[in-house]
């Protein structure tokens, strides 16, 4: 039988948007994934706590985009009590051997990928397809990691499945500009707002 292929896209949620629900789909169908999973972390090692919103928050802001069943949001870092990728990935292909895993990031993570511990190890883990958006596409193809990266480009989706890692695939799809940080700047209470609806509370 066919192994199930499974898109990762980790990050902190905070609070999810519709780039990230595009990215997923997008990914999905150009790789033909089964999934993707939605890790929402309970802290990213490379972003201050200050002006994190609770998980709680963060989970039900990802469920509230998401839409699409398709698409699964989960806290399984918390659960798997891991903060680091390389750890996330190890500890997912140990649980699940039959699947095969895809890595999914911007081009703005792409240009930090390399203060990621054992980012090297991520990249002969898993394949990484990395998406465009807006501000960093083009930086990012200078990104000290890609040094390294670059001779493992594929132009290619046709055959991931069976490609020799490290792989590495990027997306030319179009732009999309919104931006977490932006959505926290316009409404700073949106974490509280969602955490006093009753549905938020049940997955408290």
């Amino acid at each position: 039988m066919r192994r199930r292929a499974i898109g990762l896209l980790g990050g902190s949620f905070n609070p999810a948007h519709g780039g990230h629900r595009a990215v997923s789909l997008e990914v999905m169908r150009r790789f033909r994934l089964d999934a993707v999973w939605w890790l929402v972390s309970p802290q990213n090692p490379l972003k201050p706590a200050a002006g994190m919103a609770p998980l709680a928050a963060r989970m039900a802001s990802a469920r509230a985009v998401a839409r699409h069943p398709r698409i699964r949001v989960t806290d399984i870092e918390a659960r798997l009590g891991t903060q680091l990728t390389v750890d996330t990935i190890a500890a997912l292909k140990a649980l699940h051997p039959h699947v095969r895993f895809l890595w999914i990031m911007g081009a703005d993570n792409l240009l930090q990928f390399h203060r990621w511990t054992a980012w090297r190890e991520i990249a002969r883990a898993v394949p990484i397809v990395v998406v465009a958006r807006a501000g960093y596409t083009g930086r990012s193809q200078f990104a000290p990691a890609m040094g390294w990266l670059r001779r493992w480009r594929r132009t290619s989706p046709a055959g991931w499945r069976h490609a020799t890692l490290p792989a590495l695939y990027v997306l030319d799809q179009a732009l999309d500009p919104r931006s977490a940080t932006e959505i926290r700047q316009a409404n700073p209470e949106w974490a509280a707002a969602l955490l006093s609806h009753p549905a938020a509370k049940d997955h408290a």
